[in-house]
């Protein structure tokens, strides 16, 4: 008995010190769910993934194990999980974990915790609580029908007699007997839709719910609208119009039925402090006109606005619609998948002010913003009443300095108010958008004088967050991270597209591909790009040989496909997962990728393609002349037969990452044997290419993508350097050749080679768009210039995003920042520093926390700040031999636990480096 006292003490201690050591170690942090969603709700996912990052602390470097708790109540948590308890897992995994509890529901929301043991095996207490709600996941949890009013009859022509719906205005009034305790608003539409409850906007959303191919699904949309429902009456009220849906897309022509008028759909789910729940839907008790203030809105050719028909209050209950219509009624089609939205809507995320007023007149005034964006013009401008104020855009003046619009083709892009009375009027348009730099304003009041606060830039894309950031010491080069960057923002309107201005404004795969690792580095766009794989998973399952056409969603409907452009379907996952380490992405889309392969099988002969091909397209100074030049002078079956080897061969890894070991094994043998051919075919013993014009490009594809024996490959790489010499030092590629230029000369160790083309000023390169004042990326090289104004070619776009896939080697080798291992889980910070520059720097959020590279030459001393996130590790590569030299953190180097040398040569020295912060200095 006298022991018990001490046994009693023994134990206090030592459940004092697990609490000590759990509150040393600090909480895990940005907690998320699959691709990167915090506290979602609406959530289309009922299989999720967890990740969370873990803290910045001197006492975790790693992660050894994770335990997950998961519950339909956060009472629950963290020691009565319902839903699933992971229990403690011996793993460094912090991201990607997937979710193994009781199958989730429609509407469930679910609250899950972390913690974690560090290297050390010491736990940290559970992370906060965190949530995400489920939306409605499959058709048959809808009550609501369509609902909308017969548009089509008006039989109202715009452009090539393409028909055009008048925006609806649809409402329904209801009533609540008790207060309100939650209230969640599910809606969607065949067209674009704004929804009010009470007068008050429910939400930012831009043009919602998107574009997916309708035939096959239609997203929803999930708000939380309790604190705009009271008890009492209350008005649901929702504006309508076309969009893609019923909308005049790729000049002229739609896959959907233009002549079915738009429709909503929504679900109003109400539960209130009586312990009673009430459902208002969208049905044939719905009322709705088109006698509305906005008369037309387009995507491509503008909005027109009439003041003289504004109806006061239509949003609230102090308004009478019994002169309005009754709504027609559609069931649900089962073929058409309702599923919650996937990736974050369209929003306004900047506002820009014209720097300028360029020219004024008595009737008309030119402001430019000097950036070329993709939004709509917010004005502020005197009017008199029955007046029309006329709104046109432009992408770069003509060197005359008068308004250009002839590059926007067939799209009108013009919008158009008729003032009600004489003030000042303040009005943006709701249902288009526009490409611009420049704005010209007419039809206002002529005695005010214009000033620049009179409009400005609202600036709308994808509400993707930033990434990533670059810069260094040249202006040029600062730009042309810039022109990539605005050039990313202006063409994820929801999908990724071509171009933000003209009759276009599709989701080119071509153009996709080759843009997505420098886009992933620059914005968080993971969940961005899986909803567009779905959209082409979905489209594919249109072909049964395999087909991925060369616009998603497809639009044109033609049945045909292009080498580099449906190759998307293989490239972009696996960049995806390059960057994210997230295997989902590629068992998503493995069957897809597969199927592709397949169809490349079938365009092939004795593994020789002969497929459709955009080729290098609007390579610069292609011997071919005319519209076919644009296809540059690669051969398009070199081109078809290196991609058909590279899919294979990206298959092939991909199944053995996926323990497919049988196909790893088929893959990697389909590789083999077209590589062989593709040697075999079209290149000769001396590393020639033979029976075609040598081109760059053609270079380019047989050694980045390995398709040569060794001894011809040492070959190829000298007669590109010549391709290259003959050009005088400047590219000559097109879409496809541009993008791998850099990863080919990099790895021939023409490092000194590949800043020369960087920086050159005279076309074709990167800095001479600059120098001819661009601000985004330009469709083709020579697109416009000072002093000839825009290339003559029909297709002048001055906001491509293509050829800024140089990005990722700036990103990559100049700051010297890329993940060794999918998703940084490894990283390999490697800067080159080359005339002439004298810093360079560049961080992104990677999975696992912000990492960064910065270094600056100053009197031959080169310094080097590198930031390694918490459970990951870098190789790091100082471009100095001289090892006694260099220093770490102000000290000289030595090996430790942190810090361990791998390599020291004569030109650099390799150093394995665990999480942490660290300054490197040494001599050059």
């Amino acid at each position: 008995m006298i022991f018990k006292p001490l046994s009693i003490l023994i134990a206090f201690v030592f459940l004092v010190t697990l609490s000590s050591s759990a509150q040393q170690l600090l909480n895990p942090k940005e907690l998320v769910v699959s691709e990167g969603f915090k506290n979602p709700i609406g959530f289309y996912n009922d299989q999720p993934t967890f990740s969370w990052k873990l803290p910045i602390s001197k006492t975790v470097k790693s992660q050894s194990a994770y335990q997950i708790v998961v519950a339909s109540n956060p009472k629950l948590l963290p020691n009565n999980p319902d839903l699933w308890n992971s229990k403690k897992q011996l793993s460094n995994q912090s991201v990607w974990i997937n979710y193994g509890g009781t199958k989730l529901n429609s509407r469930q929301k679910v609250y899950w915790q972390v913690r974690y043991w560090n290297q050390d095996d010491e736990v940290s207490a559970y992370s906060e609580i965190n949530s995400f709600e489920l939306g409605l996941l499959k058709n048959s949890d809808w009550e609501a029908q369509w609902v909308g009013l017969d548009t089509a009859k008006d039989s109202i022509k715009g452009v090539r007699k393409f028909l055009m719906h008048r925006p609806q205005y649809l409402r329904k009034g209801f009533e609540l007997s008790s207060e309100v305790v939650s209230a969640r608003l599910y809606i969607t539409a065949k067209g674009v839709f704004d929804v009010h409850l009470n007068g008050e906007n429910v939400s930012d959303d831009v043009m919602p719910p998107g574009w997916t191919p309708y035939n096959k699904r239609i997203e929803t949309l999930t708000y939380d609208v309790t604190k705009f429902i009271e008890s009492g009456q209350n008005t649901l009220a929702v504006e309508l119009a076309t969009g893609w849906h019923a909308g005049r897309i790729s000049r002229g022509t739609s896959v959907y039925n233009n002549f079915a008028s738009p429709k909503i759909l929504c679900q109003l789910e109400i539960e209130l402090k009586d312990g009673s729940k009430q459902v208002i839907i969208s049905d044939q008790s719905w009322r709705g006109t088109t006698n509305g203030p906005i008369r037309l809105a387009s995507i491509y050719d503008g909005e027109t606005y009439d003041a003289n028909l504004e109806m006061p209050n239509w949003t609230t209950n102090n308004f009478n619609d019994k002169k309005w219509e009754n709504v027609q009624v559609e069931a649900l089609d089962e073929a058409i998948k309702l599923e919650p939205k996937r990736h974050k809507t369209v929003t306004h995320n900047i506002t820009l002010n014209p720097v300028e007023i360029l020219t004024k007149t008595d009737t008309s005034v030119v402001y430019n913003f000097k950036q070329n964006m993709l939004g709509v013009p917010l004005v502020n401008v005197p009017m008199k009443k029955g007046d029309t104020l006329k709104i046109r855009f432009s992408e770069m003046l003509a060197p005359d300095g008068s308004f250009y619009t002839a590059n926007y083709r067939s799209a009108l892009s013009t919008d158009y108010y008729v003032a009600a009375e004489d003030k000042t009027i303040t009005w943006s348009p709701k249902f288009t958008f526009h490409g611009f730099q420049y704005l010209e304003l007419s039809g206002f009041d002529a005695s005010k004088v214009p000033s620049l606060d009179w409009v400005k830039g609202l600036v709308q894309y994808s509400n993707i967050e930033t990434n990533g950031s670059f810069t260094s010491s040249h202006e040029k080069l600062n730009q042309l991270q810039s022109n990539i960057t605005w050039g990313l923002r202006s063409n994820f309107f929801d999908i990724p597209t071509d171009c933000p201005q003209r009759d276009e404004r599709l989701g080119w795969t071509g153009d996709a591909q080759v843009i997505s690792p420098t886009s992933m580095f620059n914005l968080n766009a993971h969940a961005f790009w899986t909803a567009w794989l779905q959209s082409m998973r979905e489209t594919q399952s249109e072909h049964n040989d395999g087909l991925v056409p060369f616009i998603i969603p497809d639009v044109l409907q033609n049945k045909r496909a292009s080498s580099g452009w449906g190759d998307a379907a293989v490239i972009v996952p696996w960049d995806i997962y390059t960057v994210t380490g997230d295997k989902t992405v590629l068992e998503e889309n493995y069957d897809m990728m597969k199927k592709w392969v397949a169809y490349h099988e079938t365009q092939a002969k004795d593994y020789i393609s002969h497929m459709n091909s955009f080729g290098d397209w609007l390579q610069p100074f292609p011997l071919i002349s005319g519209k076919d030049g644009q296809k540059g002078d690669t051969s398009k079956e070199l081109i078809g037969t290196a991609y058909f080897a590279h899919c294979a061969h990206l298959i092939s890894k991909i199944a053995a990452l996926l323990n497919k070991p049988d196909d790893a094994t088929t893959y990697k043998q389909l590789y083999e044997n077209v590589a062989t051919a593709f040697e075999r075919e079209f290149f000769d013993a001396n590393g020639a290419i033979k029976n075609e014009l040598g081109t760059q490009t053609g270079y380019l594809l047989a050694i980045y993508f390995n398709l040569l024996k060794e001894e011809t490959k040492q070959k190829a790489q000298k007669h590109l350097l010549e391709e290259i010499k003959m050009a005088d030092y400047h590219l000559r590629t097109g879409f496809l050749g541009t993008p791998i230029l850099p990863k080919v000369l990099d790895d021939m160790g023409e490092i000194n080679l590949m800043y020369e083309i960087l920086f050159k000023e005279t076309y074709p390169s990167w800095f001479y768009s600059i120098n001819q004042g661009a601000t985004t990326m330009w469709e083709r090289w020579d697109s416009y210039s000072k002093t000839e104004g825009y290339n003559p070619g029909s297709m002048n776009s001055l906001n491509h995003y293509a050829y800024g896939a140089v990005g990722q080697w700036m990103y990559e080798r100049i700051a010297g920042l890329a993940p060794l291992e999918p998703g940084y889980k490894k990283i390999r910070i490697a800067p080159m520093p080359n005339m002439p520059l004298k810093s360079a720097s560049a961080s992104t959020n990677s999975p696992y926390g912000k990492v960064s590279s910065s270094w600056e030459i100053n009197n031959k001393l080169f310094s080097l700040d590198v930031v390694v996130p918490p459970n990951t590790s870098a190789e790091i590569t100082i471009p100095s031999g001289n090892k006694i030299d260099l220093k770490v953190n102000g000290k000289t180097f030595k090996n430790n636990s942190n810090l361990k040398l791998i390599n020291n040569n004569q030109t650099s020295i390799l150093i394995l480096a665990t999480p942490g912060a660290y300054n490197f200095q040494t001599k050059l």
